[in-house]
């Protein structure tokens, strides 16, 4: 069985949380997934990505700013520097070696921030004529549509050009990162999904599958595919 590595939360007290649903999926794709702890030290780093097949990036709080050289403006939210930097490293180390990597939600802007690309501080402010993505509390409900790109691994493993997804973010890809590129939009514009085709396999979503892949094919189908590829 594939062993996958996720990247946990960390809250005020420095206690490590995790939303149950990414485990959950991730048991359900056939695959084991083990916590890694938020250590900064670069060959700690090599040793625990050495244990895994694969690395799932979770949601969380915002991706600082200063990362993508931008000043924090009063619309950013909550930041966890020591997440941002961990997790960051993670990633560009699970590129050098091939690894495969899928983002979900804080995620997606992780990989993105990592190879050079910006974020809407907050999307209501900095995009006008957005749809409202900070659906909060219906965290298990579709809430919009996003149109799939073809030929992009979300179109290839779901066989959907349009799907509804739920939506619980408010900061969003803005500037995409080198070798990114688009495999879904909604409405208003906003990049929900992203590929890096020169990678093995590489990709993330803005919206939150591991809280629909209980019930909805086409979401659990994206954990089926990283599981797969990390068994490759």
């Amino acid at each position: 069985m594939a062993v996958i590595g996720v990247t946990p939360a960390q809250d005020e007290k420095g206690n490590i949380t995790i939303n149950q649903d990414y485990l959950d999926s991730v048991t359900r794709a056939g695959a084991v997934p083990i916590l890694l702890p938020l250590i900064e030290d670069e060959q700690a780093q090599d040793a625990l990505l050495a244990l895994v097949d694969g690395l799932l990036l979770t949601g969380g709080p915002d991706v600082a700013p200063a990362l993508y050289g931008e000043e924090t403006l009063p619309c950013c939210g909550e930041i966890s520097a020591k997440r941002d930097a961990v997790e960051i490293s993670l990633f560009r180390k699970a590129l050098k070696i091939g690894m495969p990597v899928l983002g979900i939600c804080r995620g997606i802007q992780v990989m993105n921030v990592a190879l050079g690309g910006t974020l809407y501080q907050d999307i209501a402010q900095q995009l006008p004529g957005a749809a409202r993505h900070t659906c909060y509390d219906t965290p298990r409900d579709k809430v919009h549509e996003v149109t799939v790109i073809e030929n992009t691994i979300l179109h290839r493993l779901t066989g959907l050009s349009r799907f509804s997804v739920n939506s619980r973010h408010h900061q969003g890809i803005r500037k995409l990162g080198k070798g990114l590129v688009p495999a879904a939009y909604t409405g208003d514009g906003l990049i929900e999904a992203v590929d890096l085709p020169e990678a093995r396999f590489v990709t993330a979503v803005q919206w939150h599958p591991e809280s629909l892949g209980d019930r909805y094919a086409e979401a659990q189908a994206i954990f089926h595919a990283f599981a797969e590829a990390c068994r490759a």
